[in-house]
């Protein structure tokens, strides 16, 4: 998994971790931070979020084609930038009023201008590096490498967003309204480190960053010259990727209702505290340990030294000391935030990569590793899964308006968390499917000439996904949450119809 990979990859990778790790940070309390602040309703703060999130996943389409013509590594420093001057207005306390909403609105347009010019391609580099013929057979697992570096940022920021906002109500006597704006501040530390990762590493990278033509230092291994294409083969290649586009605008839709209807379904309809076994879900440092015993388990397997193996078993033995004491040490109930959730889709990211990766390496050896495509559509039915489940959840359970009306009469039922974390563990498994196959699907297939571009469109697909995520925020009301997560099913089970039923044209490129 790990072997043979340019040293540029890990470079790329850990500075995108810390970008990744204040968006998420600032991600994980926004529609209830949207709400506590400005008293929007559901619809209007989803419908906040819907745009948010469209801007951020369609403006890497205009920094593709910056980048084509000025270069990668100069958009992605002009990003980061922007980026930390949006964090910061969203960090200055402004109020509930006019100037607040001046200033957040400013901010968000600023965060997605500058993810615009750093996401997509900074993707686009990594892809580059592969370029070489050297790496080109370890394109896939490096996606997934760089994609499990992304979900590292991501595991720890729900934790930090809500221990940064309960340090300052207790230690610092803000108000919860003001407290989100000290999470948010947590952003722009992010980002000062990923750029002191970027520059302090670039000379791993730097040949793929574009701009003026660079001569190849003597000894090394030449880039492989750029394909040429003819104009059917060119035009084929974007077709088959604009239907891949297609798809995954209803992954996206679903997936992302991360941020939304089931933070919603967090915060209204699942037990507020947790006890016992399950309560030690709620710890991010559980979770990591989780991670060391699994990644240690991979390597007390793999690895061709007793003294690898042997560090294997310590860190084994160390990881599950550490939960055992935990568990041992359990006092009482542990209080369960809506935001917390969302550390659930990227531990599971993080622990099941190299699961995955060992499956579909098996799978190659035999000969019957699904092609990307197929890997797909495949992710598309499994994410119908996880709504079934959120439809098995819900059964019982009153309208959301109801529910409130409900809460304030100390009448309401809540259901147990588990029901949520199962369905992110469902979801993670079609995201693991879609996600780092699809961007690795992108950079091989897309014309050497449209690179940036083309990867801009998979983030434009994105984006409407994203948009689409209000619908399910309109229908949060007086509908029925089986409605809710019926819609989101059958979406995805019509988009992965739709992808099989094209399935021959897609993997004739592929």
């Amino acid at each position: 998994m790990f072997e043979g990979q340019p040293k540029g990859l890990y470079a790329l990778a850990l500075a995108n971790t810390g970008e990744r790790f204040g968006y998420y940070t600032m991600l994980a309390i926004f529609v209830l931070f949207l709400k506590a602040n400005f008293g929007w309703s559901h619809a209007v703060a989803g419908n906040i979020y819907s745009i948010f999130l469209a801007l951020v996943y369609f403006l890497p389409f205009i920094g593709g084609i910056l980048a084509d013509k000025f270069g990668y590594g100069k958009m992605v420093t002009i990003g980061v930038i922007a980026m930390f001057a949006g964090y910061v207005l969203l960090a200055l306390p402004m109020g509930t009023g006019t100037m607040g909403m001046i200033a957040m609105f400013a901010a968000l347009l600023v965060i997605s201008c500058g993810t615009g010019l750093f996401k997509g391609n900074l993707q686009v580099m990594v892809g580059n590096l592969y370029d070489n013929p050297q790496y080109a057979a370890k394109r896939d697992s490096a996606f997934s490498i760089f994609y499990m570096a992304i979900n590292i940022g991501a595991l720890f920021a729900p934790t930090a967003a809500v221990a940064m906002m309960d340090y300052a109500q207790k230690a610092w006597g803000v108000s919860e309204n003001d407290s989100y704006h000290y999470a948010f501040a947590v952003a722009c530390v992010s980002l000062i480190v990923s750029m002191a990762i970027y520059y302090g590493f670039r000379s791993t990278f730097k040949h793929v960053e574009g701009g003026a033509a660079k001569p190849a230092a003597a000894g090394k291994a030449q880039e492989a010259p750029a394909e040429e294409l003819s104009p059917a083969e060119t035009k084929a290649r974007i077709v088959a990727l604009c239907l891949v586009f297609a798809v995954v605008i209803f992954f996206w839709m679903a997936f992302h209702q991360n941020g939304l209807t089931l933070t919603y379904f967090a915060d209204e309809f699942t037990a507020k505290s947790s006890t016992g076994l399950e309560s030690m879900m709620f710890s991010v440092w559980n979770l990591v340990a989780v991670i060391f015993i699994v990644y240690a388990l991979f390597s007390l397997f793999q690895s061709k030294t007793a003294k690898a193996k042997g560090i294997s078993a310590i860190v084994i033995v160390l990881a599950a000391a550490f939960l055992g004491w935990r568990y041992v040490n359990l006092d009482g109930a542990v209080d369960v935030n809506a935001p917390i959730f969302q550390q659930f889709n990227p531990f599971f990211v993080v622990a099941l990569t190299p699961v995955s990766m060992a499956i579909f390496s098996s799978l190659a050896r035999k000969g019957k590793e699904p092609s990307a495509p197929r890997k797909i559509g495949l992710g598309m039915l499994v994410a119908a899964c996880g709504y079934v489940l959120m439809m098995f959840a819900s059964f019982g359970l009153l309208t959301p308006n109801a529910q409130a009306e409900a809460v304030q009469a100390g009448t309401a039922s809540f259901v147990s968390p588990n029901w949520l974390i199962s369905t992110y563990l469902v979801l993670t498994f079609g995201e693991l499917l879609l996600s780092p196959m699809g961007i690795s699907f992108v950079s091989k297939v897309a014309p050497p000439k449209y690179k940036g571009m083309m990867m801009g469109g998979w983030f434009v697909a994105t984006a409407i996904g994203n948009y689409l995520t209000s619908v399910a925020a309109f229908l949060w009301g007086d509908f029925e949450l089986t409605v809710v997560w019926g819609v989101l099913m059958g979406l995805c089970l019509l988009a992965a119809l739709f992808i099989f039923s094209v399935m021959k044209k897609l993997e004739k490129v592929a």
